[in-house]
């Protein structure tokens, strides 16, 4: 069971089945019901996450670390970048068109990476690694090619002059999505969480900040709601069935925010975010499937360019744990020999040696 918890492929495997699941719910919620009230339906699925951690712990299936105001100050910060991220992307996708979003998302993942090196002194970025980089964010131009060719950067319905509110929240969306990914896993060691720890604080600390960003941006959107779906209920035969959809994101969340936390802590910002990316894949092929989505050359191939991206990824990192156990050094019985297996001068390692086991032990344990 220790080996599970700490296995890469596990966590990402889960990571990504619960992505995909929680996207096609929420994509039948957003977009199907044309429910456009996303800060309520997140903090929904964060108040039925920590229902149900305090459900399993009551019955002794799982246990997490209980609320005490020091632990929830240290990790405040990560919940709030969640929530920026989640309102500057839907700020941005107001006014900038999706395939131009979409690349922009897949740059943001090489700002992580760098991130990671320089801030966290994290794996450093090889050109296999960059390559992958780069084939990601080719697959978004190549299926959003028609758009941006054409100079379609704008959602249809936006002035020119929103051009620069559509890069300002574009942008600023970078930035959160970096820095909720990068603090993410800097936190769950600094403060010492498990994975469920995290679920709990995340989710419950984000409650209060999604509550008062729907009643301040939300106003509208509820009221056009309570009007299709209440009274007078043009929509009131679909309330069912959206209360469902709901509840089953919700179920989604909270298998997301387990998936999401395991997946960073046992691999690293940049593989949580490149997985993120790769996860559009079957959602794309499921949308063209199953909603209707448009089949074209450039839909294909960005999704052939972008599983290209995603092995060429894998085979990077592969390479680079190779590399990394190659300089790890010797086991050696006898202190008087060095890491190469050589009689050192001073009869003892050296701290050079001493400090290069270090370092290395250091970029495994990354």
């Amino acid at each position: 069971m220790v080996a599970v918890k700490d296995s890469p492929a596990a966590a990402i495997t889960a990571y990504c089945m619960s992505s995909i699941l929680m996207t096609v719910t929420n994509k039948v919620v957003l977009s199907t019901y044309q429910f456009k009230m996303a800060f309520l339906v997140c903090g929904m699925q964060s108040m039925c996450t920590v229902a149900m951690l305090a459900l399993f712990s009551s019955f002794g299936l799982l246990s997490h670390r209980r609320y005490n105001s020091f632990d929830a100050k240290r990790w405040f910060p990560v919940s709030l970048a969640l929530v920026m991220m989640i309102y500057t992307g839907a700020k941005a996708l107001q006014y900038m068109a999706i395939p131009v979003f979409t690349v922009f998302k897949n740059l943001t993942i090489i700002l992580i990476a760098y991130g990671e090196l320089y801030f966290f002194k994290g794996a450093p970025v090889t050109r296999l690694i960059l390559a992958s980089f780069l084939l990601l964010v080719l697959s978004s131009i190549i299926s959003g090619w028609s758009d941006i060719a054409g100079g379609r950067v704008l959602r249809k319905g936006s002035s020119e002059s929103s051009i620069f509110t559509a890069y300002f929240w574009m942008t600023l969306n970078c930035l959160t999505t970096a820095f909720f990914s990068l603090t993410l896993r800097a936190k769950i060691k600094d403060v010492g969480f498990k994975d469920f720890d995290t679920v709990y604080y995340n989710n419950l600390l984000s409650i209060p900040v999604l509550a008062i960003c729907s009643l301040l941006f939300e106003g509208g959107a509820f009221a056009e709601a309570y009007a299709r779906f209440v009274n007078p209920g043009e929509e009131s035969e679909s309330v069912f069935w959206l209360v469902t959809a709901i509840f089953v994101s919700s179920i989604s969340a909270f298998a997301i925010s387990y998936g999401s936390s395991w997946c960073v802590r046992v691999t690293s910002s940049t593989t949580y975010s490149m997985v993120g990316a790769l996860n559009k894949l079957p959602i794309s092929v499921s949308g063209m499937l199953f909603f209707g989505d448009p089949v074209s050359f450039g839909s294909v191939t960005g999704v052939l360019i972008a599983f290209a991206g995603g092995i060429l990824y894998s085979h990077g990192k592969n390479e680079q744990a190779r590399m990394n156990s190659g300089r790890l050094p010797v086991p050696v019985t006898d202190p008087s020999l060095n890491k190469q297996g050589l009689p050192s001068s001073s009869g003892e390692i050296s701290s050079t040696t001493s400090a290069g086991i270090l370092f290395d032990a250091e970029n495994n344990k990354d």
